[in-house]
């Protein structure tokens, strides 16, 4: 089926039927996964489906449908339930397609495809978890008991066309390996894990690192005890040092910004972390996971500094959340068919600092070195930031302990300002990444 001549006539229909703007997006995908646990395979599936997302404006009005039937009599329904959908909506301003001149016809490559990854035999891609997961358990002794290992790719092909003439196309995919050991003593059982991320088949870890990086990160827990509750130094390490990004990330959306929703709402411009911090998403990253050649409303994709040497530079905004900020989109529209466009990062990261790992570890006198949270109480309003937490005890610049049953309390507010060391160690693996940060002072809480 050619996917933009469909497109094309969608559009032409929807013009039609009264639309003053509209949008068609195709995506068709395969997606494979299997896990194996105890060296058996456990689940196995296959799928592939292709899906269409229908986005109409009449006047102020707009709305969004989807679906997975292609056949005439479908879209033509598809067409005039979105028609009558738009119009019973109420009229909205802010609403519409991007301006016409914003769209490119550039459309670069960005290598985000690699034709290894659906090509790949089934079994190598079993053997690849098997491997895994055998490599963990087969460690150390104390490695008892496994969640699995689980192989995933997708392979996915985007078209994008709207009624201002801009046709777009990409092809993405993706793959992922991780092992999940337990860890058992006398003391107890521990789980922990570990994994590897991405575009190309050949860049992936290979299973025997990620399954004895996986057993090692277990075995480390062994023995966790609580502390006393006190307020010491806390070390993010990179996997955590990016889940404290994403936070950043909501908090300089669009969306979040005009709701009033952000304690950063109405700070561009000033100093709202240490100097040393700089904070940029970049969707044209050759090769990266959250890179694409258009947006999730065709505009394009392009690198934006959010927090330049410690300033607030920008926020993250599509065509919508812009407008009402009376500021152009930044290119970062994310789209699920079926849903209108929302702010979402590409490839967002913290540029890294000059420290090594274990020079930042050695500064700590005695404190936190955190290696997993449990939890979301982030509270973007206002900035409250308190999660369970996991990690290893400091005491005089050494690794000392495994920690369990904490928590980490403190204020992004402040946390932003009391980054006092940024790592060298920047590592993509996954389309956020923030290498190890150090903060001065955190509330942490225990018996």
């Amino acid at each position: 089926m050619d996917y933009r001549e469909l497109a094309h006539d969608l559009l032409k229909q929807a013009a039609s039927k009264g639309a003053s703007g509209a949008e068609v997006i195709i995506v068709e995908d395969e997606a494979f996964s299997v896990q194996v646990r105890m060296r058996a395979i456990d689940t196995l599936k296959n799928a592939k489906e292709k899906r269409l997302g229908l986005r109409l404006c009449v006047g102020q009005r707009s709305a969004t449908t989807a679906t997975s039937d292609f056949s005439a009599e479908s879209l033509r329904k598809l067409l005039d339930d979105t028609v009558a959908m738009a119009q019973a909506t109420a009229p909205d301003p802010y609403s519409g397609l991007p301006e016409p001149e914003l769209f490119t016809s550039e459309m670069p490559d960005l290598e985000l495809w690699d034709p290894e990854v659906a090509q790949f035999p089934i079994q190598e891609r079993i053997a690849r978890a098997t491997i895994a997961e055998s490599a963990a358990l087969d460690f150390d002794p104390r490695i008892t008991n496994s969640e699995g290992a689980d192989y995933s790719h997708q392979d996915a092909r985007v078209v994008f066309a709207n009624s201002y003439g801009f046709t777009g196309e990409y092809r993405g995919s993706s793959v992922v390996l991780s092992v999940s050991p337990i860890a058992g003593d006398d003391g107890g059982m521990q789980r922990d894990g570990w994994y590897s991320y991405q575009r190309r088949l050949r860049n992936l870890e290979s299973p025997e690192a990620i399954g004895r990086m996986a057993a090692r990160r277990a075995l480390r827990r062994l023995g966790a005890r609580k502390v006393a509750t006190q307020q010491v130094p806390v070390i993010f390490d990179p996997d955590m040092a990016a889940s404290l990004l994403r936070s950043i990330c909501s908090a300089v959306s669009g969306s979040a910004i005009y709701r009033s929703a952000s304690f950063l709402t109405g700070r561009l411009g000033e100093q709202v972390a240490t100097p040393d911090l700089t904070v940029v998403d970049d969707g044209r990253m050759v090769g990266h996971l959250g890179s694409r050649p258009f947006d999730g409303e065709g505009l394009p994709t392009r690198q934006t500094v959010v927090i330049q040497n410690g300033v607030l530079a920008s926020y993250l905004l599509d065509t919508y959340t812009g407008r009402k900020l009376g500021m152009p989109s930044t290119g970062n529209a994310s789209r699920s068919l079926g849903q209108p466009p929302t702010v979402g990062p590409t490839n967002c990261s913290i540029a890294p600092g000059r420290y090594s790992p274990d020079e930042i570890i050695r500064s700590v006198d005695q404190g936190l070195y955190l290696t997993e949270m449990i939890g979301f109480g982030v509270n973007l309003v206002n900035g409250d930031y308190s999660r369970g937490a996991v990690g290893l005890w400091i005491e005089k610049g050494e690794l000392a302990h495994p920690v369990e049953e904490i928590t980490i309390a403190g204020n992004l507010k402040d946390m932003l300002q009391q980054i006092e060391m940024i790592g060298n160690d920047l590592e993509w693996r996954g389309s956020i990444a923030a290498p190890t940060l150090k903060i001065a002072r955190m509330t942490v809480a225990g018996h």
